[in-house]
């Protein structure tokens, strides 16, 4: 029922949807059901089932956590043997922070701050999405099965998590159908944009707590009680900055634009709207203000904190063509045709299709008489113009220069991914077409048959090519038996690292991924995640820590396969670095690719090693112990 339920959360109390009579007939403006006195309709969904709304919710959930399955098969028959076809970086470090929450439920370790990996410069967690509102709910998870286990069953949650979230509030604040409600639902879940940071960003597809965050903003404008609402937000708002903070900072931003949106159609609502509202946050503000003051601080003024994303993340912009190709992940996407309208296969953020996006503008079209529709196109495409980031183009031609450059500097706003505005607008994309559903099934008998079958066909034409599929892996090294079996526990202190070869960073996880598999019993040198350039707390951000010579040499034998010659200089240079790190050991894996030119390598730095299981050691305690 829109206007009745949606719109009254600017306007005024109202009765909850399920309370509402079953009998209908049709708003003239709205086109949606409206109480017929007199009348008693049995519900087309009960009068086939006789489930109750229970059982209802159920099934969608069951259905929701199937495709969550189907989506992450390939994943699940090898979790710790099997990564992301193309980029693996993102999976390893999930992994690490998984094993972080281990230690801070078991050892009450610090957890907005770590040295276990970039020792001894340490990494600011608070500033790189350590999730700890997911990775504390699954330690024994973790600790059962391991961190590789716990990443997938939180790809597989997020995604059936995140659809029936949005399916529940749909279904008892928006509309009235079960199956406008699941189909909205199941795109808000499985959307391109969601399927194509499934492989990576977990964190990004947990979005279980935003259908609640967004229901409550809007139930403020009409509350009795703001306080009490606003507290309730506050908690909203506290555990999802431990998911994720960009997709918190986009959901309040696209609650602004809504509610501009509406209030700019309608001003008369603000006089009813703006008391209880501003209460409600005030209340929200000052709650979770509190609760988040001490992280937030740790974030921004900590050790290790950055201002800023590098120049190149901040660039990352949608191609305006990836908004009518389908997504890689789905039945009709082609990786290659999709190559140059994405920064990457990770942050495919639009990418609906030519069917979807003409099916999206067809509904704002035959809904336009509908206020709630106009505010969802109004905010739907401005996002989606600020997804397309500093410069708009078009097959890769740039056109002209986008809003976004105004916007990039702001703060808050320079630690934004531009190009993942788009998830708002998949959103709104979910929103509309389950409002379409409902308007089909509440019109009048004489035109409902012909509207719902083009509204069906309109659905399976648009929703087809973009049906989510398995998501593309590969395998990986397996971690070294001389990890798994804790032979290294005879090198390493607690205040020593284990050097893995090659170093790890942004291109070469493994090391991480060995760390994480012992809850990160011991510290490793460098790494993948976020820091400030040369190390300096308060600088732009960039990927990695310190330029390390030592790990810059080993990744490029790594790549190319040749062994450089070292000079004395060089190999001071190289042992004062891992004195730095307190080395004990270091460790290359007899898989590794180009493993001779990499072993002759560190031999002529360190000397001779020897293998032990499944691995070159080089002990170099006596060589970096400062005591000697």
């Amino acid at each position: 029922m829109v206007p009745r339920v949606a719109e009254s959360a600017l306007a005024g109390p109202v009765a909850s949807p399920t309370s509402a009579p079953a009998a209908a007939r049709v708003d003239e403006e709205t086109g949606s059901g409206v109480e017929a006195p007199g009348r008693t309709r049995r519900l087309w969904w009960t009068g086939w089932t006789g489930w109750t709304r229970r059982r209802q919710d159920l099934a969608v959930g069951a259905l929701f956590l199937l495709a969550a399955l189907w989506v992450t098969s390939r994943l699940w028959l090898d979790p710790a043997g099997r990564v992301a076809s193309l980029y693996t970086g993102d999976p390893a470090q999930v992994q690490f922070f998984l094993a972080h929450s281990v230690r801070v439920v078991l050892h009450r370790e610090y957890p907005f701050y770590t040295e276990q990996f970039n020792y001894p410069d340490g990494v600011n967690l608070m500033a790189n999405t350590a999730v700890l509102a997911l990775g504390i709910p699954m330690v024994p998870v973790t600790l059962l099965f391991g961190p590789a286990v716990s990443f997938v069953v939180l790809v597989t949650l997020g995604l059936a998590g995140t659809a029936m979230a949005w399916y529940t509030v749909l279904s008892r604040h928006l509309v009235r159908t079960p199956l406008a409600a699941a189909v909205g639902g199941w795109f808000c879940g499985f959307s391109p944009a969601m399927l194509s940071h499934a492989s990576w960003h977990p964190n990004i597809i947990s979005q279980f707590l935003l259908p609640f965050i967004v229901w409550r903003v809007l139930a403020l404008t009409r509350s009795h009680r703001p306080v009490r609402d606003g507290v309730l937000l506050a908690l909203l708002v506290t555990a999802q900055a431990f998911i994720n903070e960009e997709i918190l900072l986009f959901t309040a931003m696209a609650c602004g634009v809504f509610l501009l949106a509406v209030l700019a159609q309608e001003p008369a609502r603000w006089s009813a709207a703006w008391r209880p509202l501003a209460a409600g946050l005030a209340a929200c503000a000052l709650l979770a203000g509190a609760l988040l003051a001490y992280p937030l601080y740790v974030q921004f003024a900590g050790p290790m904190a950055y201002h800023g994303l590098s120049d190149a993340v901040q660039d990352y912009g949608n191609d305006v063509a990836a908004f009518f190709a389908p997504g890689s992940p789905t039945l009709g996407g082609n990786q290659r045709a999709n190559i140059n309208l994405a920064p990457n296969y990770s942050e495919e953020n639009a990418f609906f299709g030519w069917s979807l996006s003409l099916l999206a503008v067809g509904v704002v079209v035959w809904l336009r008489r509908n206020l709630i529709v106009r505010a969802l196109a109004a905010t739907g495409g401005f996002f989606a113009v600020l997804s397309l980031g500093e410069r708009i183009s078009w097959w890769d031609r740039e056109l002209v220069t986008g809003p976004w450059q105004w916007l990039v500097h702001l703060p808050l706003l320079d630690a934004v991914v531009p190009t993942r505005f788009g998830l708002i607008t998949s959103v709104v994309v979910g929103l509309l077409i389950a409002l379409a559903v409902e308007r089909a099934w509440a019109l009048r008998p004489a035109d409902r048959r012909t509207v719902r079958k083009l509204v069906v066909a309109g659905l399976a034409f648009a929703l087809l090519p973009i049906a989510p599929m398995p998501l593309r892996m590969v395998s990986r090294p397996p971690v070294p038996e001389f990890i798994t079996a804790d032979r290294w526990r005879a090198y390493v202190g607690p205040d020593q690292t284990l050097v893995p070869v090659p170093v790890p960073s942004m291109g070469n996880t493994h090391g991480m991924r060995w760390a994480a598999a012992t809850n990160l019993d011991f510290k490793i040198p460098g790494g993948y995640f976020l820091a400030p350039r040369n190390g300096n707390t308060g600088d732009p951000g960039r990927f990695g820590g310190r330029p390390s010579g030592v790990g810059q040499l080993l990744e490029e034998v790594a790549t190319t396969g040749r062994t450089p010659k070292l000079d004395d200089r060089q190999r001071r240079r190289f042992m004062d670095e891992l004195r730095h790190w307190r080395a004990a050991i270091l460790v290359l894996p007899v898989r590794q690719q180009h493993v001779e030119p990499l072993r002759r390598t560190v031999e002529e730095l360190v000397g001779p090693g020897r293998q032990e299981l499944d691995v070159w050691v080089w002990d170099v305690r006596t060589l970096t112990d400062h005591s000697v």
